[in-house]
C-alpha cells in the first residue's frame, strides 16, 4: 500500500475531479491518494465524487498556506468497489 500525492492547485472545477479520476485509474487496491486543491468547490465535489465511485474519503482538512490559499487534503483508499 502506497500513498500518492496529487497537486491540483490552480485548477478550477471540473479539472481536479477529472485529473483525480485519471490518476486513480491505474492504482492497485489499498493505495491512497492525497489530493491538494485550491478550488473552493473541491471541498464538496471531491467527497461527492468519491462516494459515487465507491471510494473511501476522509473529511477535507482546510489549510491556509503561505500564499493565503485554501487547500483541501483528501485521502482516498482504493477498494474493491466497481468503478464506472
Amino acid at each position: 500500500m502506497t500513498t500518492h500525492n496529487l497537486d491540483t492547485r490552480g485548477q478550477r472545477c471540473p479539472l481536479p475531479i477529472i485529473n483525480l479520476a485519471k490518476f486513480m485509474a491505474g492504482l492497485p487496491e489499498g493505495d491512497t491518494v492525497v489530493i491538494t486543491s485550491s478550488d473552493p468547490a473541491a471541498e464538496y465535489d471531491i467527497p461527492a465524487w468519491a462516494g459515487m465511485k465507491g471510494r473511501q474519503c476522509s473529511s477535507p482538512e482546510v489549510i491556509r498556506d503561505d500564499m493565503a490559499q485554501f487547500r483541501f487534503l483528501v485521502t482516498f483508499t482504493v477498494t474493491n468497489a466497481p468503478v464506472v
